[in-house]
């Protein structure tokens, strides 16, 4: 981190990730559908890449799953699994929209 309070790009990704999984878990609505297809577009835009993306899926989904009981595992999984769906199909569509002539 550089100066007072400053965060990068990757860990503001982090953080909105968790934010929008724990508010996607219980609901999965529109809403919250909305909400990962603006971080697909914000991490298409911040310069992060897929790669970097799915390692955040991955390390959010794992935190959850450790405080979770194990009866919320298959659940938690589907719903990050559709999460990260949503993230990637926004994140694809704003490339491919620079891609086109």
């Amino acid at each position: 981190m550089t100066g007072s309070g400053a965060r990068s790009p990757l860990g503001d990704l982090m953080q909105d990730y968790r934010t929008t999984l724990m508010r996607f878990l219980p609901r999965r609505d529109e809403a919250a559908r909305e909400s990962a297809y603006e971080l697909g577009r914000r991490a298409f835009a911040a310069g992060i890449s897929l790669l970097d993306v799915c390692r955040v899926h991955h390390e959010v989904a794992l935190e959850l799953l450790g405080d979770a009981v194990p009866e919320d595992f298959l659940d938690i999984t589907r719903s990050a699994g559709e999460l990260l769906l949503d993230v990637l199909a926004a994140y694809e569509v704003t490339h491919r929209s620079l891609l086109e002539p």
